[in-house]
């Protein structure tokens, strides 16, 4: 019996209350075609018990978008596997960088350009911090921070991947539903 409020267990979502399953190995990293039978079978029920949670979920759409156009994540996510999202990312033309655990950490190398989403990004990662302080985290002048971010304010928000304008949550929507229904045509000729 769960020792938690009904109303705490009831806004809680599938990956979050059923969290073991969604970090089960087999949907972390899904088994290689020299798996056994009874190791892919196992791992296409945990991915359908997933599905279903995911299917039901009200953050869905939220959790898909933040998968597909702003993090590059392992695992089963939203509904879909990492090869579901990478085919996604492809239709809608997109590219997600893996995460720069150094810059976060505040690790970098001398002698290098500073992106400027880089200098946003820490910005708003760290707010308590001194512009001062994000220079020497960036390996860069304060003078430099601070034209990157005068140069953020003064840019008219728009919505960026890169130099690249984001997908629409729709459209990202519509590349969840070509890839899902392509695979599902693939899971009923091999069954």
């Amino acid at each position: 019996m769960s020792t938690l409020p009904s109303t705490t267990r009831a806004s809680l979502t599938g990956c979050v209350e059923f969290s073991g399953l969604f970090q089960d190995p087999l949907l972390e990293e899904p088994p290689t075609t020299g798996a056994t039978a009874e190791v892919r079978r196992r791992s296409a029920d945990l991915e359908r018990e997933a599905d279903a949670l995911c299917r039901a979920c009200p953050l869905l759409q939220q959790c898909l978008y933040a998968a597909v156009v702003h993090h590059d994540v392992a695992g089963f996510v939203a509904g879909t596997t990492r090869k579901m999202r990478l085919e996604m990312r492809t239709r809608l033309a997109i590219s997600v960088d893996p995460e720069d655990f150094d810059t976060l950490a505040g690790v970098t190398r001398h002698h290098r350009q500073v992106d400027h989403d880089e200098v946003v990004r820490l910005r708003h990662a760290n707010p308590h911090e001194s512009l001062e302080q994000l220079a020497q985290r960036l390996g860069c002048s304060l003078s430099t921070v601070k034209r990157h971010l005068r140069h953020e304010r003064q840019t008219p928000a728009v919505r960026r991947l890169g130099s690249r304008l984001l997908p629409t949550q729709a459209q990202v929507m519509d590349a969840y539903a070509a890839v899902s229904a392509g695979r599902r045509a693939d899971h009923v000729v091999a069954a």
